[in-house]
């Protein structure tokens, strides 16, 4: 769409044209833009009451977690779980039916600290602003992560997942997740594993009711959420497993979008920001058409 403002400017020169919006921009990207999510990375979780959560894991930023993930839901151990926490601008975090359960084979209880890696490999699109949390930002493979140049680590912004654990050096072994449920507590980065993002269904998480009693767990077991089910979208009939691509943030349109995100100049904006943090520059998602 950017490209027509030229020759629309040329031909209509005393009508002024708005700039496209971010969501205008993510409508007229092309195939090209996006990118397939492997359904081996993708969790599906079923709550009590049929709601549906898609979550793309990331193994390349924590590999082990990312593999306790996948063998705990293979094993079918948040069938019967529950949604145990959630407090209000803050996190959404769920358990297993039981932590005391024999763990699936090949499961490690006691993870290593993935709360970053070397950056060697990882090519970075920057976000071109400052952040306060790390040296720099930017977008990784289509994740938001920061750096330091020489470590990279995924940054908690809304929907992303990470691995709920007790007091250092306990590093959590998968079992007990948590979704960000609010503003980006980036706080955290690099002192939990992160090990994956909320796809579709963040709605659903983000309206279950909040817990009463300290750091808004459910002051009473009777007041769960049920969960009915994750399980890893590969191991689903093929029917029912979710097709969803997210945009390519090397691409050209993700660029625009960025550029939209941090200058809003579509009609309802009087004043531009003329800047942007990184978590308010979701990558986009959709379903494949």
């Amino acid at each position: 769409m950017r490209r027509l403002l030229p020759i629309l400017a040329l031909l209509l020169p005393n009508v002024a044209i708005a700039a496209p919006s971010p969501s205008e921009i993510v409508a007229h990207a092309p195939g090209t833009a996006w990118a397939d999510v492997p359904a081996d990375r993708l969790l599906v979780m079923t709550l009590g009451d049929g709601a549906q959560i898609v979550i793309e894991l990331a193994p390349q930023f924590a590999p082990v977690h990312t593999g306790n993930i996948v063998h705990l839901a293979r094993a079918h151990a948040w069938d019967g779980g529950a949604v145990i926490r959630v407090q209000d601008n803050y996190v959404v975090q769920w358990a297993p039916r039981d932590e005391k359960a024999k763990p699936p084979v090949d499961f490690v209880a006691h993870p290593p600290a993935e709360y970053d890696r070397n950056r060697q490999g990882i090519a970075i699109r920057p976000l071109g602003f400052s952040d306060p949390y790390a040296p720099a930002t930017g977008f990784a493979a289509g994740w938001p992560v920061g750096t330091d140049g020489n470590r990279v680590w995924l940054a908690h912004c809304y929907g992303m997942i990470g691995v709920a654990r007790d007091m250092p050096p306990d590093t959590g072994d998968g079992q007990e997740l948590y979704a960000v449920n609010g503003e980006a507590p980036r706080q955290l980065d690099r002192n939990l594993a992160v090990v994956g993002r909320v796809l579709t269904g963040m709605e659903h998480l983000g309206a279950l009711p909040r817990g009463t009693a300290a750091l808004g767990f459910y002051a009473d077991k009777a007041q769960d959420i049920a969960i009915r089910s994750i399980s890893l979208a590969v191991d689903l009939p093929r029917a029912q497993q979710p097709r969803l691509q997210v945009m390519r943030t090397d691409d050209a349109a993700f660029s625009a979008y960025l550029d939209a995100r941090a200058n809003r100049t579509d009609p309802f904006f009087v004043q531009p920001a003329h800047g942007v943090t990184l978590c308010n520059v979701p990558v986009p998602t959709r379903r494949k058409p």
